[in-house]
């Protein structure tokens, strides 16, 4: 059974947002008191977040499907609705997450690096939130916007400073062990190594981390063998030790081949990855306590140095000659940490949008013309268009950003067909003098309450004004009665 996953497909669900509410407050000798529908919650977000406790993408690799909770519908009385539970999904250090399409979406490096994988949906605004002067008791309320979905692809890069490379069984394994506490599997066939080995190492007063991959062996780049597979956690290495094996049996091995082959498969990895063959190169010979093995390291050593490369003959086996190697790898790490630019405090970058940027685009098609843009999409999916006071909202905000005035420019005529999202409908232009006055989403019970209050108020005043100038209360309540209704009749 698989221990170790490196590459996973995650398919990850944010919640949705919960649905304002329409609400309108009675109390006693008070039925229609003013909205107070409350707004839904939002949705719950997916979250990536880095772990020190977690080194594979297993659970992932039995579990890709992670779904956040919705948010809670709002109610009367000011209720709001309760927010979604985000979900916490842990990867290791040097997860690099890509969309369907390959595209890099974020490399997440360091204890609690963070990405929203999927965004929660907005909750709906109620009915009080969509008060205004012009609107004082809407009848309807926002719909919660839907919590984002999508697949992304998981990637395990070790985030590690040396990287082991070499043909199977050349004791890459047996060296990392040698040098740090790392315990990896060792037998003496090839493909023991079947996932990256990790190992932190002490020498010099630097403490770097050991990277041992999976052998490569000749047309690694087309596929062969596990070597090229894995070779993308040796992409963040300072440096590249070829662990050549000096004892080999194979007809056709020598260290030098073996070196030529290496470099080949590395320099065919990848087009959008650095060379790996333009890193600082460390030659290691091992297995030396083999006399064959050692007359083979001597007489190949002056060859390699001819190379300009840094040679070291050694034996994994008894630890000979492993300390000059460490104190090497120790200062290539350092000098490639010193000449990394020190990181800067993050900055936010602020883009201004176009003066002539609307924030949508109306283009024909098949059906009519078609209205994109974050705004307009968003504004449909919230609409209930079972409601029309909804729906005549929607109008009024199509109309205000301007769509209208864009289709009218792009030749739409009355009766075209518009499609924003899902939604297809046919376009009449929006009647300029319902718009100007506001009544649009317009709760008409309490238009008439208000009418009602107005003429009680205005009865009282003039009372109060007789009162003062010692006219007949009953008399002029009589006459003013009899001019409100003669004004209802009308």
């Amino acid at each position: 059974m698989a221990t170790f996953v490196d590459r996973a497909v995650l398919h990850v669900a944010a919640g949705d947002g919960g649905h304002g509410c329409s609400s309108v407050r009675r109390e006693k000798f008070k039925p229609l008191g003013g909205p107070d529908g409350a707004d839904g919650g939002h949705g719950g977000d997916v979250i990536l977040v880095v772990r020190s406790n977690t080194t594979t993408l297993l659970d992932y690799h039995y579990h890709p499907h992670q779904k956040a909770t919705s948010g809670k519908q709002g109610a009367g009385s000011m209720r709001t609705g309760a927010a979604g539970a985000d979900v916490i999904v842990p990867v290791p250090n040097g997860t690099v997450v890509y969309d369907a399409d390959g595209h890099q979406l974020a490399d997440l490096i360091g204890e609690g690096a963070t990405y929203i994988a999927a965004r929660g949906g907005r909750g709906g605004l109620g009915n009080a939130s969509l008060a205004s002067v012009k609107r004082k008791a809407p009848g309807f309320a926002l719909l919660g916007e839907p919590g984002q979905s999508r697949d992304l692809v998981l990637e395990l890069k070790s985030v590690a400073d040396v990287a082991l490379v070499g043909f199977p069984s050349a004791g890459k394994s047996s060296l990392i062990a040698a040098l740090s506490a790392a315990r990896p599997k060792i037998a003496d066939y090839p493909f023991t190594t079947l996932v990256p080995n990790l190992g932190v190492v002490e020498a010099g007063g630097v403490t770097f981390t050991v990277a041992d991959v999976p052998g490569l062996i000749p047309g690694a780049s087309q596929g062969k063998g596990l070597g090229l597979e894995f070779l993308r956690h040796v992409e963040r290495c300072a440096v590249l030790v070829h662990v050549l094996d000096c004892a080999t049996l194979e007809p056709g091995r020598d260290p030098l081949t073996d070196l030529d082959v290496l470099e080949q498969e590395l320099s065919l990895y990848k087009d959008d990855v650095a060379q790996l063959t333009q890193r600082p190169r460390l030659v290691v010979l091992n297995k030396i306590d083999v006399p064959e093995a050692r007359e083979l390291a001597d007489l190949v050593q002056p060859e390699l140095e001819a190379r300009g490369l840094e040679v070291f003959a050694l034996s994994a086996a008894t630890r000979e000659g492993l300390q000059p190697l460490l104190y090497a790898m120790a200062k290539v790490v350092a000098a490639d940490r010193a000449a990394k630019p020190v990181e800067q405090a993050a900055r936010i970058v602020l883009r201004p949008r176009a003066v002539d940027d609307l924030g949508f685009t109306v283009t024909p098609d098949d059906e009519g013309f078609r209205v994109r843009g974050d705004k307009p999409e968003r504004w449909v999916l919230q609409t209930d268009f079972g409601n029309d006071e909804a729906v005549g909202y929607l109008a009024d905000r199509l109309a205000r950003l301007g769509v209208e005035k864009a289709l009218a420019e792009a030749g739409a005529e009355p009766g075209t067909t518009v499609s924003i999202g899902d939604v297809a409908f046919e376009w009449q232009p929006t009647d300029l003098e319902v718009f100007a006055s506001g009544l649009r989403g317009q709760d008409v019970r309490l238009a008439q309450v208000d009418r009602t209050n107005a003429d009680e108020r205005r009865l009282q005043k003039d009372l109060r004004r007789a009162e003062r100038m010692g006219l007949d209360k009953k008399a002029l309540t009589q006459a003013l009665e009899a001019e409100a209704r003669k004004h209802g009749a009308e």
